[in-house]
This record gives structure tokens, C-alpha cells and sequence, in this order.
């Protein structure tokens, strides 16, 4: 019985119609010439042969026809693609075919960028065990590989693949080659088109590592959301951190909720500050505030008072109530966890939507990058900054900086020009994944002019020393806003006058989507970002 998570550690192939393109075995032709009727298997028939002789001579006319077929294959659609996609995510790779090691290795040498030496085990039907549909192949693999059965997923174009993979308790997939894929087919987990469609399948069971959901995975799970609410006027999506919905008489209602997973200090000032960020990004009011607090095991009372008068004191100094939540001691977490539920009320003619960025629009960009990201280093590692050789007097400075990572006050002062078209807030994944949530919500490709950026010495000195890319980084307390030009010098004047440093970075370009950046009037590449810097830490 295979278990209820899909968790895999390795993958095993099917060769001929799986990894090479189908039909260059012509199984018709080849019982035609040995006598094997239709409907049977070729060697379930040559073992029913009377003689010794007999069964010798048929598996010679298999092994003729297997070798003149195998240097006719050629790779499936996508199956150098895929091997090396799998190699990338670290997974064990083997081959489960019922034809011979010989056409196999022979056939492998059509393949330009794959070679035996990728796969991890070979199995053929030489082994001392019955082939597919047995499950006493996949069984051997599994031992070969050091992985359980229940650990494997097996691919395959043939009923014999899937039927030897559930029985064994095995993840399976049936490659249609071409044909629509049947979601609902009951013979195996999944059914695939082309081979390629097989690395979104594996994704699905291999661990993630820290840090939020990368966002290709999360634009397809929020597209299976239902959307019916036609008082939602904005539902979620890559690089959309609120929601809005319809409120009676001029305000509409805004809603967003954040956890504080990276810090043990400060938890109550980072809660309010992160989730009242995305409610001014949206160009609304941050109003009411409520809070989930999970402490592990071993907590004494005053840990809690002291998170507890954090966020009434961080709330009050936002103008926010502090109106409810939920405190619990659970063995479900290892330090404390506090989740935030943010609600704001929105004026109707200031709502900042994201797609109405225009061609033209000037990118302005408040403070500096990682401003959130060096206050936790501080906080979290000065010991080492200290080795580092930091003075105590900037490592201060550094923790200091948790009180600028807010943006009320430029976010307020932002969302009253009709010009600002868009705004969004810097948080995990730093300004490189903002910038890219930017684009994307926006339905624009953005140009950087990465020369523009300002970062912090202290940022920078910390990020050199510790060999973390400061864009990566958590960057709480600075603000992307979207304006066009005629209200882009006004803005960048007031905010100035407001104390807030502010940086023309970037323009938005035509319709689509992605980043365009530029270093001293060369095009390189915007950074990606699988998860942020701090998670190395």
C-alpha cells in the first residue's frame, strides 16, 4: 500500500516508448514473425515454448529485432530535459525495462547530453526476478536505490508499468505520448501528455526549503480557487499580499494576514508592522488587528506578556485597535510563532491596483534594500557581526532599524497623488522577488536601472561578510511605488520633506511580464531568488 503523502526520493523509467520515442519496437511485427499471438505478451509466450531450443531461438529473433531498434531510437520529447530537471532536485534515477541491458546501453548512445553513468540503477530482464507487471521489479529497484517502494514514482507508457508500480505501493505515471492526458484515469496517480509535464509532478514530492511557496507553485494552486464572490474585488495572486472587498458607503474593506517566522526578538513590533504594510500598499487604512500566538513547550508566562505588550504597543503607535485572537502552548512549534490578521478600510478612489500601471510610469523606491534584513542579522547574529570586527555602536544601529520598517507614513503620503498607480512593500525575497511580484501583478515588464539602488553601508558591509546578495534580502520598511511622470517629481519632493530618502529605479515598460535590468548601461540579468538570504543564515 503506498502512503497517503506523495513524498518521492527517486524515479524510476520505462525505456522503449518512454524515454525514446515510441515505434521503434514494432511489437505487431515482431509476434507476427515469432508466432506470439496479439493478445499475448512476447515473453510471458516465449516462456510457455515446449523446448529449451525453442525458447533460446525466440529470445535470439527478440534480441535481433531489439538491436536494430535500438540504433534507429532516439530520445522522447523532453527526456534529456527531464533527466537532468531530476538530477537538479537531487532524486535518485533508474530504469525499469523488460527489454535487454544490451539494446538499452546501445540505445543510450543516440542520447547527446545523457549517458548511463546518470542513472543510478538499470534494471532489465535479465534480473533474477519476474518482470513487469510483477511488482518484484520495482521491489529490487527500491532496494538498489536504498528508498521505499512507497518512495518511487514510476513512468511509464504501458498498463505493465502502472500495474507493476501499484502493486509494489509505488507513485505512478502513465505517459500518453501525444494523447490528452485523462486526470481521472483509475489505473494510475497521474496521466501525462509529454514527458516534460512530468517535472511539475515531481516538484509535488520533493521537500521545500524554508521561506514562503515559490511563486510558479503558488499561481497554479491559487488558480483552482473557487471565485464567485462578486463583492471580492481583489482575490489572491502572485504579488497581491491583500485582499479587497466590496464595503458599503464610500470605503471598501481590506483584509491580509502574515506569519513572523524568522526572528525570536521583537516578534509583537515585526506582526504589526508586516501586516499593516500590505494593508497601506493597497492605499487603505490599517484599522483592526488580530493575532494568533503559538509558544512551544517550556515557555514561561512573562515570554508571552512581554509579545502581548509589544503588539499593543507597536498597534498603538499605527493608530490600530488590537481587537482579539488566540494564545496556545503546542508542541507544534519549536519557537514562538505569532500570525497576524490585518483589516483596513479603504477610501473607493484611492485603491491602488496594481493593474493599472501604464507604459511610461516612473519606479520609486523609499529607504534602502534589506532595511528589515540587517535589523534581524543584528538581532539574531551579533556575536558574529562583532567577529566580524563591526563595532558595537553600528551593530546597534542595525538593531536599530526595526523602526523603520514601516511604511505607513510614505505609503499615506503616496496614495493621495491620482498619479500613483500601484504600490507594494518589500518583504521576504527582498526588492529582486518584489520586483518580480511588481510584474507580474501588474501585467507589465518592469526595467531596473540597478545603479539607482540604494543600500545601507551597513547593509553592505554585512552582506560582503557574509556572502548574502542584499536584494534577497527580507526588506520590511521599504516602499515600490508606481506613478507616472507628472506626479513622480511632486511625490519624490514631498516624501523628501517627510524625511523619507526615495530613488527613481525604474520604469514600466510594455505589457507582459519580467524584469529588465540595466548596470551601468548594460543589460544583466535580475537576480532570482529561490528563497531569501536569511534562510542561509
Amino acid at each position: 500500500m503506498k502512503p497517503k503523502t506523495f513524498r518521492i526520493k527517486a524515479v524510476l523509467f520505462d525505456f522503449d516508448g518512454t524515454l525514446t520515442r515510441p515505434g521503434a519496437l514494432d511489437f505487431p511485427a515482431i509476434k507476427n514473425a515469432m508466432g506470439c499471438p496479439v493478445d499475448r505478451p512476447l515473453l510471458e509466450f516465449i516462456e510457455t515454448l515446449s523446448g529449451e531450443p525453442e525458447r533460446k531461438h525466440a529470445h535470439r529473433m527478440l534480441e535481433a529485432f531489439e538491436a536494430q531498434a535500438a540504433a534507429e531510437s532516439v530520445p522522447n520529447e523532453g527526456a534529456e530535459e527531464v533527466i537532468r530537471f531530476l538530477k537538479d532536485m537531487e532524486l535518485k534515477i533508474g530504469i525499469l525495462s523488460r527489454n535487454s541491458r544490451r539494446s538499452i546501453l546501445r540505445s543510450l548512445e543516440n542520447f547527446k547530453g545523457i549517458a548511463p553513468s546518470d542513472f543510478d540503477v538499470i534494471l532489465t530482464r535479465e534480473e533474477a526476478v519476474p518482470p513487469k507487471p510483477s511488482r518484484d521489479s520495482v521491489i529490487l529497484a527500491a532496494q538498489k536505490l536504498s528508498v521505499s517502494p512507497g518512495e518511487i514514482l514510476m513512468v511509464g507508457d504501458f498498463i505493465f508499468d502502472v500495474e507493476a508500480g501499484n502493486r509494489a505501493g509505488a507513485w505512478t505515471v502513465l505517459l500518453k505520448n501525444g494523447d490528452p492526458p485523462d486526470p481521472h484515469d483509475p489505473r494510475s496517480d497521474f496521466t501525462i501528455s509529454c514527458l516534460t509535464e512530468l517535472c511539475a509532478i515531481a516538484r509535488l514530492g520533493i521537500p521545500l526549503a524554508p521561506g514562503k511557496l515559490p511563486n510558479e507553485m503558488l499561481e497554479t494552486f491559487l488558480e483552482s480557487l473557487p471565485r464567485e464572490d462578486p463583492s471580492v474585488l481583489l482575490y489572491p495572486g502572485v504579488g497581491e499580499d491583500v485582499a479587497v472587498v466590496e464595503g458599503s458607503g464610500r470605503n471598501h474593506i481590506v483584509l491580509k494576514s502574515d506569519p513572523i517566522t524568522f526572528v525570536t526578538e521583537s516578534l509583537g513590533r515585526y506582526a504589526v508592522a508586516v501586516n499593516a504594510n500590505d494593508i497601506a500598499a493597497s492605499g487603505a487604512v490599517p484599522r483592526w488587528f488580530l493575532t494568533t500566538l503559538l509558544f512551544p513547550p517550556g515557555t514561561v508566562p512573562w515570554e508571552i506578556r512581554e509579545v502581548m505588550r509589544e503588539l499593543a504597543e507597536a498597534a498603538r503607535e499605527c493608530g490600530i485597535s488590537l481587537v482579539g485572537g488566540h494564545t496556545e502552548i503546542t508542541e507544534a512549534v519549536t519557537r514562538p510563532v505569532v500570525t497576524g490578521m490585518m483589516t483596513g478600510t479603504l477610501s473607493r478612489d484611492r485603491f491602488k491596483d496594481k493593474r493599472n500601471m501604464k507604459t511610461g510610469d516612473k519606479i520609486l523606491f523609499t529607504k534602502s534594500v534589506a532595511v528589515e534584513g540587517t535589523s534581524i542579522i543584528a538581532r539574531e547574529f551579533p556575536d558574529r557581526l562583532r567577529e566580524m570586527g563591526m563595532p558595537e555602536t553600528r551593530v546597534q544601529q542595525c538593531r536599530n532599524l526595526i523602526f523603520q520598517i514601516s511604511i505607513l507614513k510614505e505609503a499615506a503620503i503616496a496614495s493621495a497623488y491620482r498619479g500613483v498607480h500601484a504600490m507594494h512593500d518589500v518583504t521576504e525575497g527582498g526588492l529582486a522577488t518584489a520586483v518580480r511580484e511588481l510584474s507580474i501583478a501588474g501585467g507589465r515588464r518592469l526595467c531596473i536601472e540597478m545603479d539607482r539602488i540604494p543600500v545601507y553601508p551597513e547593509t553592505e558591509t554585512i552582506c560582503r561578510a557574509m556572502g548574502l546578495n542584499p536584494l534577497g534580502l527580507i526588506g520590511s520598511g521599504s516602499l515600490l511605488i508606481v506613478c507616472s511622470p507628472e506626479d513622480g517629481k511632486a511625490l519624490e519632493k514631498e516624501l523628501a520633506s517627510a524625511g523619507i530618502p526615495v530613488a527613481c529605479i525604474g520604469e514600466v515598460m510594455s505589457p507582459g511580464s519580467g524584469v529588465d535590468a540595466r548596470k551601468d548601461g548594460v543589460s544583466v540579468p535580475w537576480p532570482h531568488v529561490e528563497r531569501d538570504e536569511l534562510t542561509r543564515l
